[in-house]
């Protein structure tokens, strides 16, 4: 790819990913790499958790669903490999691929030539790669330094999105304490300290989250206005 289209394609980039809310940030950087990488028709994203569980996100196709969990199950393809294990995967001839053997079958059944794998992010608790599909035969063979473009940009928002999700999280968390707080204050007749003091020994006896404690104590309160 020549520097004037590589400096184009990041242009575009720039313009079609932007962070909201974690899910509307992973449908666009899938709504993006069809709009905007070569060979592109479809993509979706795989998202392995902290117990091995796989999880399709923002697909861009139903058809892709499917392909993606035939992969998780089959244990092999590159959309799996890249969620576990490889970083950066490539079959522009899937139907010739001698790794991934069973799942070519399956892909080619369904009409999909080519495919790629990206690493997007690794996270404590989880790691997420893109998926991207292709119909035609030699899709991604030259297709290193753009996806690693594509994969540099996309993670970014993601970064920024978990912060926006993690703000909101925290926000919500000091409303609904706040809310607990003011019902033991008036039911109990304690000052604001004592109302979160009792709130505290609560979750430390149980074990229980704050949180989790004070959405409890919420709940015992009619949405009428009544005890």
């Amino acid at each position: 790819m020549g520097d004037e289209r590589l400096i184009e394609t990041a242009r575009r980039l720039s313009l079609a990913l932007s962070a909201g809310d974690l899910d509307q940030t992973l449908n666009k950087i899938t709504a993006a790499a069809v709009e905007v990488l070569p060979g592109v028709e479809y993509a979706s994203i795989t998202v392995l958790h902290a117990d091995g569980s796989l999880e399709t996100a923002a697909p861009t196709d139903d058809l892709i669903v499917d392909l993606d969990a035939t992969q998780y199950r089959l244990k092999e393809g590159p959309c799996y490999d890249a969620a576990t294990d490889t970083v950066h995967v490539t079959a522009p001839n899937l139907a010739a691929d001698e790794r991934f053997p069973a799942y070519a079958a399956a892909a080619v059944a369904a009409g999909i030539r080519a495919q790629a794998g990206i690493r997007l992010f690794d996270a404590p608790k989880s790691q997420g790669a893109l998926n991207l599909y292709s119909r035609n035969v030699g899709a991604f063979a030259d297709f290193e330094v753009l996806s690693r473009l594509f994969a540099h940009q996309a993670a970014t928002v993601i970064e920024y999105a978990k912060e926006i999700q993690s703000l909101q999280e925290a926000m919500h968390t000091r409303t609904t304490i706040g809310q607990a707080v003011g019902i033991l204050m008036e039911r109990y007749k304690l000052n604001d300290q004592r109302a979160f003091a009792f709130l505290a020994r609560l979750s430390q006896h149980r074990n229980v989250k704050l949180r989790r404690i004070a959405e409890e104590i919420n709940e015992t309160v009619d949405p009428q206005g009544g005890p």
